[in-house]
C-alpha cells in the first residue's frame, strides 16, 4: 500500500500532518488552490480508508464476469492477444525531438499512443480472462512505459526541460496515463508482482503526486492549468486526483488531493459562458467535461455522495450543451479547433441525460453500461460500464428537440425545424468573439445543414502543427476569417482580439420565422468602415430557406466581398449557384446592389474534412461606399415526380452517387438517354468489377416495388443491379447466398448500340427505412454499357 515516501517529500517539504497546516505555509507562497485546515478534515472522514478507484477490481469475478460474457469482451480480448506478438514500439529520442525539430506533433504522439494503449488493453483482458495470459506482457509494458524520460507531450515540452529532467511537470499526457496506471494497480492487486506495483508507487510519486503537491504548497514548478479555463484543468486534475484516490492509503493525503481540486475546478467552469455555450468546440467539450464527468463521478463513488460536482451551479447549463448545440440529424457546428463530424460521447450523453433527465431515451438506451466501453480506456470503462450515477436515476419521459436553441450569453443560436414538418433546412448561426478558447476569426459565420448534411460548413481545425499554439496560428486559412462564411472588407481579414465582437441589433423569433441582426464593425480594423450589419432570417415553411443580409457603408469606395464555404461541388448559373454534397445540395440564389462576381478557391491547408474546403467568394467588381449582399439558401427539392431515387439522371454528374476513381465508373456525356450525362461503366478486368452505389433513400412504407431505368450496351454483359435494403440504423437486411455473395435483381449489358428500357420488380422486408442501389459489373465479366434515367417507383 502506498504511503508518499517521506525520502522523497521531506527535502521539498514537511509531512502532511503538518505541511498543509495554514501556519505551516507562508502567506507569500499560498497559492489560489491551496487547501485549508479545516476542509481537508472533512474531506478526510468523507473518504474510506483504503483507497478505491473505479470499476471493480479482478477479485470481483461476479462483476467480471457478467460483461465477460459479451461479443465486446471477446473483441477486447482478441485486440490484446494481437499484441502478445507484437514488440512495444521503439520510442527514441529522435522520435521524441521530431516535434523540436519539425513541428509535427503526430508522428511522436502515434508511437505514445501505440506504447501507453498496451496498458489498458492488456489489464482489461486479464481482468475479463483472469487466467494470468497477459500479466508478462503487461508488466513489461509497465516497465516500458516508466522508462521513459517523460511523459509530458513534444509540443507541452517545447523547451524541453521534461526531457533533460531539469522539471518534472503534468500536461494532459501525464495525468491521463497516471490514471490509467492507478487503475491497473488498483484493478490487478496483488496480481502484479511487488516489484511492479512498488515501479508504479514510485513512478505515480515522481511524476505526478510531488509536483502537484509542491505547486499547490508553493507556486513551482508551474501549473498554468490549475487556474486555467480550458480542457486542461478538468482533464489534468482528473487524472492526477483519480489516481491519487485509487493508490494513496492515507486518506488524510488523499483529501489534499479532492481539496485543492475543489479549488481548482471553480476556473475550469468559469470557461463557460452562464448559459453553458463551450467555446472550445464540441470535441473539446466531450474531452474537458468528459473528464469533469470522470472526476465528478469518481469523488461521488469516493464520498458517497457527500461531494457532487454535478449539482455545482451552472453545471446543469454545461451538461445540456450537447443536446442543444446538435443543428439537427446528427450534425453538430465545427466552431473552433472542431471536426465536422465532431459528435457528443455516446456514453456521456446517455449519462447526462439520465442524470439531468434530458429524455434523450434511444442514447440512453445504446449509452448506458454499454459494453463497448471495454475497448476504450480503463478510466472511461469505470465511469459508464460499471454502476454509476446515471443508474440510479430513473428514466425520464421521451422528448425531442425544440425548433431553436439560443445561447445569448454567447451569441450562438440554433435553429431547427418543427417536428413532423416538410422542412428540411436547419441552420447554426455565430457571433462571439475572437478571442474565444481554441478561436477561430468567424464572428458573423454560419452552417446550413439539409437534412442530415452539412452543405455550408464551417471547416473546423487543422491538424495540429507548432504553428497552430504560435504566434503564427492565423496565418492558417481555416483559422483565420477567410476560410469562415464571412466578409472580407477593403481587403482585410477580420481582427484577432476580445475587442472584434459581434454586436446583436435584433432577434426576432417565432414559430414560422427567426430573425437575428448583427453588428459586425468591430471585428474589422478598416477606419473607412462606417458600419456593417448582417441579418439572418431563417424560414421553417416548405423545405426551408436561409437568407443572409449584409448591408456595408464606408466612408470612401473600398472593395467588399461575402463568402460562402463548403466541403462539396459546385456550379453556378448566372445569379444561382448550385452546391453539392454527397446525397444534399443548396440552391444559393444572389442579389446584390451592384454588379459582383464569384470567384471560387480551394482552400489547401491541412485538415480533417474529406475533402478540401471551397471558399466561394462573392465580390462587387468595382469599390463601393454603400451596399447590400444577399445570399438566399434553400435545400434542392427532394421531390422528383414520386420517384424515389435522388439523381438517377445524372442531371447533377454524381450527386447522390459514390463513385470510386477506379475509372470503370464514371459520369460520360458521350452517350446520354435525356439531358447531357449518363453513368458509363467500363469494366476490362477479369479478377474484379465496377463498384458504384446511390445515396440511401428513405421509404415511408414496406411493399413492392421497381427499380427501372435505361441501358446503352457496348460490349460484354453482366451488370448486376442490386437494392440494398437498410434499418432505421442503415444496418443492410439483406440475405447473402450460400456462396456469401448478395443477390442481384436483375442484369443488364449486352452490344446493342441502342438505349433499352429495363424494370425489375423487389419486395422489401420487414424493417426496412431505406433502399441504396449498388451497381457492380460481375467480377469475371468484361463489359461497357452506358446507364441513365434510373429510378425506384412504388408498384
Amino acid at each position: 500500500m502506498l504511503r508518499i515516501s517521506r525520502l522523497v517529500i521531506v527535502p521539498c517539504f514537511l509531512l502532511i500532518g503538518t505541511a498543509f497546516s495554514q501556519s505551516a505555509i507562508k502567506a507569500e507562497t499560498r497559492t489560489p488552490v491551496t487547501p485549508d485546515t479545516q476542509r481537508l478534515s472533512q474531506i478526510a472522514e468523507m473518504l474510506p480508508k483504503a483507497p478505491i478507484g473505479l470499476g471493480r477490481p479482478i477479485r470481483d469475478r461476479d462483476a467480471w464476469q457478467s460483461l465477460r460474457e459479451t461479443s465486446d469482451a471477446n473483441e477486447a480480448i482478441q485486440s490484446a492477444e494481437t499484441l502478445l506478438d507484437t514488440p512495444m514500439p521503439e520510442l527514441t529520442d529522435e522520435i521524441y525531438l521530431d516535434f523540436s525539430k519539425t513541428g509535427n506533433r503526430t508522428r511522436c504522439q502515434r508511437v505514445l499512443s501505440l506504447r501507453h494503449s498496451r496498458l489498458s488493453k492488456f489489464t482489461m483482458a486479464e481482468c475479463l480472462e483472469n487466467r494470468g495470459r497477459f500479466l508478462e506482457a503487461l508488466e513489461q509494458s509497465i516497465r516500458d512505459i516508466c522508462s521513459e524520460k517523460t511523459w509530458v507531450l513534444p509540443a507541452h515540452d517545447r523547451e524541453l526541460k521534461n526531457f533533460r529532467g531539469n522539471e518534472v511537470n503534468i500536461d494532459l499526457a501525464v495525468a491521463g496515463l497516471s490514471w490509467e496506471l492507478a487503475t491497473t494497480y488498483y484493478w490487478l492487486g496483488d496480481q502484479l508482482n511487488p516489484e511492479i506495483r512498488q515501479l508504479i508507487r514510485n513512478e505515480l510519486n515522481r511524476r505526478t503526486f510531488v509536483p502537484f503537491m509542491r505547486y499547490v504548497k508553493t507556486g513551482e514548478p508551474k501549473m498554468w492549468w490549475v487556474t486555467g479555463t480550458n480542457n486542461w484543468n478538468a482533464v489534468c486534475l482528473a487524472g492526477t486526483v483519480g489516481a491519487a484516490l485509487a493508490v494513496i492509503e492515507d486518506p488524510k493525503e488523499r483529501a489534499f488531493f479532492v481539496a485543492a481540486a475543489e479549488k481548482s475546478i471553480p476556473y475550469f467552469l468559469s470557461g463557460f459562458t452562464p448559459d453553458g455555450y463551450c467555446s472550445e468546440g464540441m470535441g473539446y467539450w466531450n474531452y474537458g467535461f468528459g473528464h469533469f464527468v470522470y472526476l465528478s463521478e469518481t469523488l461521488r463513488q469516493a464520498t458517497d455522495g457527500e461531494i457532487d460536482w454535478l449539482r455545482l451551479p451552472n453545471v446543469r447549463n454545461i451538461a445540456t450543451f450537447g443536446q442543444r448545440i446538435e443543428i439537427g440529424g446528427g450534425v453538430y457546428p465545427a466552431f473552433a479547433d472542431c471536426s465536422v463530424k465532431a459528435h457528443p460521447g455516446s456514453s456521456l450523453m446517455a449519462y447526462l441525460s439520465r442524470v439531468y433527465q434530458m429524455g434523450m431515451s434511444d442514447v440512453e438506451q445504446h449509452g448506458l453500461g454499454h459494453s463497448a466501453g471495454l475497448r476504450g480506456s480503463l478510466v472511461s470503462a469505470g465511469v459508464y460500464v460499471f454502476p454509476n450515477a446515471a443508474n440510479r436515476v430513473a428514466p425520464a419521459q421521451s422528448s425531442a428537440l425544440s425548433i431553436r436553441d439560443y445561447f445569448k450569453d454567447a451569441e450562438i443560436y440554433i435553429a431547427r425545424p418543427a417536428q413532423n414538418s416538410k422542412c428540411r433546412a436547419a441552420v447554426a448561426l455565430k457571433g462571439g468573439h475572437n478571442a474565444e478558447h481554441h478561436n477561430h476569426n468567424d464572428v458573423g459565420s454560419y452552417v446550413f445543414v439539409v437534412g442530415d448534411q452539412p452543405v455550408l460548413v464551417d471547416p473546423g481545425g487543422e491538424v495540429y502543427t507548432a504553428r497552430t499554439f504560435s504566434g503564427k496560428r492565423y496565418d492558417s486559412k481555416v483559422l483565420n476569417s477567410y476560410g469562415h462564411s464571412v466578409p472580407r472588407v477593403a481587403g482585410q481579414l477580420q481582427k484577432t482580439g476580445r475587442n472584434a465582437a459581434a454586436k446583436i441589433l435584433r432577434t426576432e423569433f417565432s414559430d414560422e420565422k427567426d430573425e437575428l441582426e448583427i453588428d459586425l464593425k468591430a471585428a474589422y480594423a478598416v477606419p473607412d468602415l462606417k458600419s456593417l450589419k448582417r441579418t439572418f432570417i431563417y424560414w421553417r415553411s416548405k423545405e426551408g430557406t436561409l437568407q443572409v443580409k449584409d448591408e456595408v457603408e464606408f466612408s470612401s469606395p473600398q472593395t467588399f466581398e461575402t463568402a460562402l464555404v463548403t466541403l462539396g461541388r459546385w456550379t453556378q448559373d448566372g445569379d444561382t449557384l448550385s452546391i453539392y454534397e454527397l446525397d444534399e445540395a443548396v440552391q444559393v440564389r444572389l442579389k446584390a446592389s451592384a454588379e459582383f462576381e464569384v470567384v471560387g478557391e480551394e482552400i489547401s491547408e491541412d485538415v480533417h474534412t474529406h475533402s478540401l474546403p471551397k471558399r466561394i467568394a462573392i465580390r462587387f467588381k468595382r469599390p463601393v461606399t454603400k451596399a447590400t449582399m444577399t445570399v438566399t439558401c434553400v435545400p434542392l427539392s427532394q421531390s422528383n415526380n414520386g420517384v424515389i431515387l435522388r439523381n438517377g439522371d445524372f442531371t447533377h454528374q454524381d450527386w447522390c452517387w459514390t463513385i470510386p476513381e477506379d475509372g470503370m465508373g464514371t459520369i460520360s456525356q458521350k452517350r446520354s438517354f435525356r439531358g447531357s450525362d449518363s453513368l458509363s461503366i467500363a469494366d476490362a478486368s477479369n479478377e474484379r468489377g465496377s463498384n458504384i452505389l446511390s445515396a440511401p433513400v428513405a421509404i415511408d412504407e414496406l411493399g413492392e416495388y421497381e427499380l427501372r431505368g435505361k441501358v446503352l450496351g457496348v460490349s460484354g454483359d453482366g451488370i448486376g443491379l442490386y437494392v440494398r435494403f437498410l434499418d432505421k440504423e442503415r444496418k443492410m437486411l439483406n440475405i447473402a447466398t450460400q456462396s456469401g455473395n448478395l443477390p442481384s435483381i436483375g442484369t443488364v449489358g449486352g452490344s446493342t448500340n441502342q438505349w433499352d428500357s429495363f424494370a425489375f420488380p423487389f419486395q422489401t422486408p420487414k424493417e426496412t427505412a431505406f433502399l441504396q442501389v449498388w451497381i457492380h459489373s460481375y467480377n469475371g465479366a468484361q463489359v461497357e454499357a452506358y446507364l441513365d434515367d434510373l429510378a425506384i417507383e412504388r408498384k
